[in-house]
């Protein structure tokens, strides 16, 4: 139980607890938001479980550029982040980049250099009408604003759409980091909505408990995915399909 009767024991209701940059706004307080969103992502190293996933994959042994969609891509900083990792090191890629808020997805592209190939598209994903299939389908912070029905939906929407396999990079419920993320946003004067939803997010997301009952929910065997925990914070659950699995 947290000091301010938070019980972080279990899960926050999503719909109780509730999160300010999933309200109505102005486009111009979700660009503040965002851009102090993908500040903290740098400062405690968002990016790097997508990286180190990608690394693993041997991505260059398909002859030919590999798709990756972005479920609930925000301000669009990890796929800008993933693709310059990938021109580094001469691995084609097609990214795309989803969220169901169309100012979401404009900011996303006016942050974008203009030599960048990252499609952005506003709309529901299960919705997603994208041509081919993506080989690959990642999220970032983002499942934590999902209902556990939604987020057992949306395992089961990666496990059909993706050819190769899935990531999702979200928080780990803590007290700890509940209580000095609060902290520390006051203390570097982040934007009112990042401070607000900084602690919420944390109530709101999940321990490995948590992803064993929701993939087991969805139909996955608890030998078909991996839960890994990386510092500061994280907690990421990934899949990659046996050669010829639908």
């Amino acid at each position: 139980m947290a000091r301010d009767g938070i019980d972080l024991s279990r899960r926050a209701d999503v719909t109780v607890l509730t999160e300010w940059m999933d309200e109505p706004c102005s486009r111009e307080v979700m660009r503040a938001c965002l851009e102090d969103l993908g500040r903290v992502n740098r400062w405690f190293l968002g990016y790097r479980p997508v990286l180190e996933w990608l690394g693993a994959l041997d991505l260059r042994r398909f002859g030919r550029p590999v798709r990756i969609l972005d479920v609930g891509c925000g301000y669009g900083d990890t796929l800008r982040r993933i693709e310059a990792w990938a021109r580094e090191r001469s691995i084609p890629m097609e990214l795309t980049g989803m969220d169901l808020n169309p100012d979401a997805i404009a900011i996303a592209a006016e942050a974008t250099p203009g030599g960048s190939s990252i499609r952005w598209i506003a709309g529901d994903v299960f919705g997603y009408r994208g041509g081919e299939a993506p080989d690959l389908v990642m999220s970032s912070l983002f499942t934590h604003h999902l209902s556990d029905g939604e987020v057992v939906r949306f395992v089961r929407w990666m496990e059909t759409t993706a050819a190769i396999g899935w990531m999702v990079n979200d928080l780990s419920r803590a007290s700890i980091p509940y209580h000095l993320f609060g902290w520390f946003a006051r203390v570097m004067r982040l934007h009112p909505f990042v401070q607000h939803d900084g602690p919420a997010s944390f109530a709101r997301a999940f321990q490995p408990e948590d992803w064993r009952g929701l993939c087991g929910a969805a139909g996955l065997a608890q030998s078909a995915y991996r839960i890994q925990a990386y510092q500061p914070a994280r907690i990421c659950v990934s899949r990659i399909k046996e050669a010829g699995q639908k």
